[in-house]
């Protein structure tokens, strides 16, 4: 739990920021994160230019598939593009967004949809910074994609070929970007965590392994490969260092990442990267039609078109005309009984008691003119960047940060 700069602090006891790239998976309070991490780096007294990471800062993915947004669509999008310019100018190495498709592809998305849906969302925070009086090479080498690996390996190579050369395309055509880093498709890719089952968790070593086989093939920059006892909890070590594993032998055995681009010329691969790019493009026309991906989004088009998709896929998985191994098919009694990850109430007590303690030690009119300011600032059209930090280094939480946002922001309430 990151709480407060103090558990930030704990994380990062030992490690030199000038010396790592970190990644945080975090949205909604991604600029509460990204101030801790700032506010650590000034403690060790490393230049800000010198900070290297990605946060995940995804807000328009969260209303499509996965939910964990706090303020409504507007007003996330202005704290995206206030991240955009605090990073351009005190940042630079930061990678300020990793726009996702994993979580599309998680809620049931087609490889297409996966592609249209992710580059649309890149297109819509690319006009949201350059509508904010950013210029697009300024920002734009510091986006970033993040996509899902799922089991059809030569789809997924496809999928991220289709998508490299879709991206190309948008920045030089549509926002006529002229550095080469503006124009690159820098993606992560993880592992399928809705294809792991709880039945058989060994057979999850062996689609991982082929997932992470398709991203490297695929030209992934970034692999996370999932625990293959993620479907029951958090993984355990000796999971971890399975799918640690994964990834070594792939990068030191298999030759899969000797050459760029190793199934370039191959008819199948060739011909199936341009079904998908066509299929995405046609997609992204049709959100065009709509009035962008906010406006697709907000109306639910978006999220109909993946549950449909999804509804499908799990009537063919109950007729047995898509096979699960494990699932539907090849079926065993019983399984041998696994090892899970549990946190203890001892340890969540320990971490309530750890968060009382900073509020009792910490200056508490520091903090409330912090957070008065932050909500100054969201109230008028200054940058809330440098008043979140400020917030940080007073020891405000990360909920009371986000609540004075809120206070001016408001909640979103899907559907209301």
């Amino acid at each position: 739990a990151i709480d407060s700069l103090d558990d930030m602090e704990t994380v990062f006891e030992g490690i030199p920021l000038d010396e790592v790239s970190t990644s945080m998976t975090i949205n909604a309070p991604a600029s509460v994160l990204l101030a801790m991490y700032i506010a650590v780096g000034d403690r060790q007294g490393v230049d800000r230019e010198e900070l290297r990471g990605t946060i995940q800062n995804d807000i328009l993915k969260e209303y499509i598939a996965r939910n964990t947004y706090i303020f409504p669509p507007e007003p996330s999008m202005r704290i995206i593009t206030d991240i955009f310019e605090f990073c351009a100018e005190e940042v630079p190495s930061f990678n300020t967004i990793s726009i996702s498709g994993y979580h599309i592809r998680e809620a049931g998305a087609t490889a297409a949809q996966e592609i249209a849906f992710t580059l649309a969302d890149g297109v819509e925070y690319v006009e949201a910074a350059i509508d904010a009086g950013l210029d697009v090479d300024e920002f734009a080498p510091q986006l970033s994609f993040f996509f899902n690996a799922h089991n059809n390996v030569l789809e997924e190579v496809a999928k991220f070929r289709a998508a490299r050369r879709m991206w190309y395309r948008i920045m030089e055509e549509r926002f006529d970007a002229e550095k080469p880093a503006s124009k690159q498709l820098k993606f992560h890719t993880q592992t399928a965590g809705s294809t792991l089952t709880a039945q058989q968790v060994e057979n999850n070593v062996v689609r991982v392994a082929y997932q992470a086989l398709a991203a490297v093939l695929g030209g992934t920059q970034s692999l996370h490969t999932n625990g293959k006892d993620e479907a029951l909890s958090l993984p355990t070590e000796k999971s971890v260092r399975t799918a640690l594993r994964t990834q070594q032998i792939l990068a030191h055995e298999s030759g899969a990442a000797d050459t760029i681009d190793p199934l370039a010329g191959s008819y199948y691969v060739e011909s199936l990267t341009d079904e998908l790019e066509s299929e995405a493009f046609d997609i992204l026309d049709d959100i065009d039609d709509r009035g962008g991906m906010r406006q697709a989004v907000e109306s639910g088009w978006v999220q109909g078109e993946i549950q449909d998709v999804a509804f499908e896929r799990q009537r063919e998985i109950e007729t047995g005309e898509r096979i699960i191994v494990g699932v539907n098919e090849y079926q065993v009694d019983e399984d041998p009984k696994e090892d899970i990850e549990e946190v203890s109430e001892e340890e969540q007590q320990q971490q309530k008691e750890r968060v009382q303690a900073i509020r009792d030690d910490r200056d508490q009119a520091a903090v409330d003119d912090a957070l008065a300011d932050l909500k100054a600032a969201a109230e008028g059209d200054e940058n809330v960047m440098p008043y979140i930090v400020d917030a940080v280094k007073a020891y405000a939480t990360t909920g009371e940060i986000c609540n004075a946002m809120r206070d001016v922001f408001g909640e979103y309430r899907a559907g209301v």
